[in-house]
């Protein structure tokens, strides 16, 4: 009988070997704590890289397992596909189907030989007329695939004309560039969509969605303006926006959304903004930017 220490276990116990590294069977190269020390940045790379959507909504905890698990999965369909020293695994179908073509060879074969010779003319008459008659089968099987194909046509018409009607919108979302641009636009987070969310509190946001833009204004109560001295001619100068208890000066004058909105695309801005702070208050910082000048 094992005697027991002061701790109440056997003296004869084994203790359980730790392994380091990563324990996923048969998934030795891939190390969730060395995807997790890379950037945000290049982990979404690889994930699209991958062909992997719907990404952008994710943290970076969740982005780190789901490459691990897409780089698993590849190496397990790798794995599938060879044999033993990385020849191609024959399957039981392969080889009956191998074995059944040997059979139909052979029987094949020794009917030909038995078969007399005066045979030969009336089997290729038997042979004509059943291609003649797969002919005239085939015709009206033939035309259906026809009809089927000039129906698909159009869907593949509309379906073309889509994506070119969507690939303005991306670019008309994606933020504009000049000689008076700042380092913020390439760091900011892009918002093209009101189902878009931060990678995380206090992420710098750019957007140019105008739906974006009035959720962002609603949720703080802020409404559009300009600051008064700066107007060219009827049209508004610097745009703003009225928030209560936010930078609050009596030269910012209240405008319309249709005259905001009609200035912010005429001259090609930006809004750099948050949503949130670090410590996940609500964020009320934000900025008009102008590629082409200083002020927005």
């Amino acid at each position: 009988m094992a005697q027991r220490n002061s701790s109440g276990r056997g003296t004869t116990a084994t203790r359980t070997k730790r392994q380091p590294g990563n324990q996923t069977p048969n998934t030795p190269r891939v190390s969730e704590s060395e995807i997790s020390r890379m950037k945000v940045d290049d982990i979404r790379s690889q994930l699209k890289r991958r062909g992997v959507s719907g990404i952008s909504a994710l943290r970076k905890p969740e982005l780190v397992k789901t490459l691990a698990r897409t780089m698993r999965g590849e190496g397990g369909a790798a794995r599938r596909s060879t044999g033993p020293a990385g020849r191609p695994s024959a399957t039981r179908k392969s080889t009956a189907a191998k074995k059944t073509t040997a059979a139909k060879r052979t029987t094949s074969a020794r009917r030909s030989a038995t078969s007399p010779a005066k045979t030969a003319p009336a089997a290729r008459a038997t042979g004509a007329r059943a291609k003649a008659t797969g002919t005239r089968k085939a015709a009206p099987a033939q035309a259906k695939a026809t009809s089927s194909r000039a129906k698909a046509a159009p869907s593949r018409a509309k379906a073309t004309s889509s994506r070119a009607k969507a690939a303005p919108s991306r670019a008309k979302a994606a933020p504009t560039r000049g000689p008076a641009s700042s380092r913020s636009i390439g760091s900011s987070q892009l918002i093209t969509s009101l189902a878009d969310r931060p990678e995380r509190p206090g992420r710098s946001l750019v957007t140019r969605n105008h739906k974006v833009i009035q959720r962002w204004a609603r949720a703080r109560g802020a409404k559009p303006a300009t600051i008064a001295g700066t107007e060219r001619g009827d049209r508004p100068g610097v745009l703003t926006f009225n928030m209560p208890g936010y930078r609050e000066s009596s030269r910012i004058r209240e405008i319309t959304w249709d005259d905001w909105f009609r200035t912010f695309d005429l001259r090609r801005l930006n809004l750099i903004y948050q949503e949130q702070l670090r410590d996940g208050r609500q964020s009320n910082f934000f900025r008009t930017e102008n590629p082409n000048r200083e002020d927005g």
